[in-house]
C-alpha cells in the first residue's frame, strides 16, 4: 500500500497554481503546477505520477520542493555551464571594430586572434555580436549572369512531321 503525503494546500496557492498552468509560458513550471494540484486531490504519489507519465521520485521531489521554496520551487534554478568563450572586454572590442568599419565574421575574427583573443568560432562572434544588438548579415555576392551575344545563330532545328 502507498504512503499518501500530507498535500492539502489553501485556497490562495490552489489559485495561483491554476493560475500558473494557464498562463506560465514555462512548461516545466506548468507541469510542477499540475502535479501540485493532482496531489491536493485525494491520490496517492503513484497514481498521479502514472497519470502525468512521470517518476514517482519526480512526483516526491516536486512536492518537497513546494513544501521548501513555495511559488519559487516551481521554475528551474539557474544551472553551471561551460564558461563564456567570449569575455566582456573581447565582445566590446569586437562591437566597437564592427562600427568603425564594417567587416564580414571572418575578418572580425582574424582580427580578434591578431589581438591575441582566445580563438572561437565564427557563429559564437556574430552570437556575441548579435546580442549586442548589431544586425548581422551575410555577405551576398551580385550573381548578374554576363551577356553573351551568340557569334553564329543557333541552328534552327528541323522538324519531322
Amino acid at each position: 500500500m502507498g504512503k499518501r503525503l500530507d498535500t492539502r494546500l489553501n485556497e490562495e496557492d490552489r489559485l495561483a497554481l491554476e493560475q500558473v498552468v494557464r498562463k506560465s509560458p514555462d512548461w516545466r513550471a506548468r507541469e510542477r503546477a499540475k502535479t501540485l494540484l493532482l496531489l491536493s486531490q485525494p491520490l496517492l504519489s503513484r497514481e498521479v505520477a502514472k497519470l502525468q507519465n512521470l517518476h514517482i521520485e519526480t512526483v516526491r521531489m516536486t512536492w518537497q520542493h513546494w513544501v521548501k521554496e513555495g511559488r519559487d520551487g516551481l521554475v528551474d534554478k539557474p544551472r553551471r555551464g561551460a564558461p563564456r568563450k567570449l569575455d566582456e572586454s573581447a565582445v566590446d572590442r569586437l562591437v566597437q571594430w564592427a562600427k568603425e568599419k564594417p567587416s564580414t565574421a571572418v575578418e572580425l575574427l582574424q582580427r580578434h586572434t591578431q589581438a591575441q583573443g582566445t580563438p572561437v568560432n565564427t557563429d559564437t562572434l556574430i552570437r556575441a555580436l548579435k546580442a549586442k544588438g548589431l544586425v548581422w548579415k551575410r555577405t551576398r555576392h551580385c550573381l548578374k549572369k554576363s551577356e553573351m551575344t551568340p557569334s553564329s545563330p543557333s541552328p534552327a532545328r528541323k522538324s519531322t512531321s
